[in-house]
Formats: C-alpha cells, structure tokens, sequence
C-alpha cells in the first residue's frame, strides 16, 4: 500500500467496532437470545437493543438478570464471544464506507485506532480480517477498567497514539459508545445504525460513512 509523503498529520481517528466497522449486532442478539433459550429464558429483540454500546460487563449482568442464566457474568462475556467469533469466521458484514475510509486515512499516514468493548482477541479477528494495516491501535473492553459510556476507552486509545483526545475524530453507533467519545474531548461523530442517536445542541450525526475521505475530515479539526 502506498503512502503519500509530507506533513505528518496532526490529527487521529478513533473507530468503534460493532455497529460502526462491522455489522456485527445481529450476530450478538442471536446469540444472546440462544444462550436465554437453553436455559429457558425470554431475550427479546428489545432486549437486545437495550444492550446495544454497553460494556459486555454490564450486559452479561443485564442478560443474566433477565433470563436467569445460571452462569457469572464473566462465563457469558466468553461464551457469547466465542460465539460470536465462530459467526465472523465465517462472514465479516462490513459497514459501508468503512474499509473505504480507514484505506485513504492510511494512505496519508493517519494514526489509527480500534476502540471497542468487545474482548481484544476478538477486535484482533476482525483487524486480521483487513487486507491493509488499517490500525495502529487495539483499546478492547478488557484492555479498560470503565466501559463506555465512561470515556477511559477513549481516552487510553488517543494516549496510545500519542495525540491529545482533542486532536482525535471518533466514529461511533450507539449513544453509549458516543457518549464515551463526547465525554474523552474528541470530536465525536455518530452514525447510527441499529439504534437511534438523540439529537442534542453540538452533537454531530451522519447518515453513513460512505464517501467520507481524510480531506473532508482534516478540515473537522
């Protein structure tokens, strides 16, 4: 892949995963959904929605509770992960625009970085998974203390790539993984998916990432 020489960019960008570089929700509900039925409880499409951007922590515990799975929570974090693990081996449903924009951020040297609450063996699979080093940079749920909407995430990913949360553009799905991102100091930018993102006074909403270029986002910051 070829890099264009020149000024070092003076900014980085943040991705999420689930929802914002892969479609991977469907994947998580229907997992969710098989665990709550072997054990002869209700998971609902809601209820899969309601999880939608919370740490695995919060919603293991939240699963456990609602269907009375007798597992701890930490069991349910591996067991859904593995899960699904085995579906993205077989099929990685990329978000449009995505690869598109993490190819042309390389290309002029942008530093980048996964930030995500699935478990790192798993953001590792889907990095694997790109043709190009789309990342400089893996922030997974267990590499952190505080899940999003806590900003540590996020604020650990822009320490990591040795830049100022200010000087960093964050992309993200879901209000929980947004709110994370609002509150590190980066500009955040959300692109909702599977779940509806309020609308608040200096919020930034976009419909998609497609045709997104490092051009149009070095003029953001």
């Amino acid at each position: 892949m070829g890099i264009m020489f020149g000024r070092i960019p003076k900014f980085a960008v943040l991705f999420d995963m689930d929802g914002t570089l892969i479609d991977s929700e469907p994947y998580w509900m229907e997992s969710e959904s098989a665990l709550a039925a072997e054990h002869n409880g209700q998971w609902t499409h809601a209820d899969g929605l309601d999880v939608v951007g919370m740490s695995l922590d919060q919603s293991s515990k939240l699963l456990k509770d609602r269907a009375n799975i007798p597992l701890e929570p930490t069991e349910i974090v591996e067991r859904l992960t593995s899960e699904v693990q085995s579906k993205l081996a077989k099929v990685i449903p990329w978000r449009p625009g995505a690869q598109e924009l993490l190819l042309d951020l390389k290309r002029h040297g942008v530093k980048t970085a996964l930030v995500t609450m699935s478990l790192h063996r798993m953001a590792q699979q889907v990095v694997d998974a790109i043709e190009f080093d789309a990342f400089d940079v893996i922030i997974a749920g267990d590499d952190v203390t505080r899940g999003k909407p806590h900003p540590e995430a996020y604020e650990k990913a822009a320490a990591a790539l040795g830049f100022e949360p200010s000087r960093c553009i964050a992309f993200e799905d879901s209000l929980s993984g947004l709110t994370s991102a609002e509150a590190a100091g980066t500009f955040a930018i959300g692109i909702p998916h599977v779940v509806p993102i309020p609308e608040k006074e200096g919020r930034t909403l976009w419909p998609t990432l497609v045709g997104v270029t490092y051009k149009q986002l070095r003029k953001l910051i």
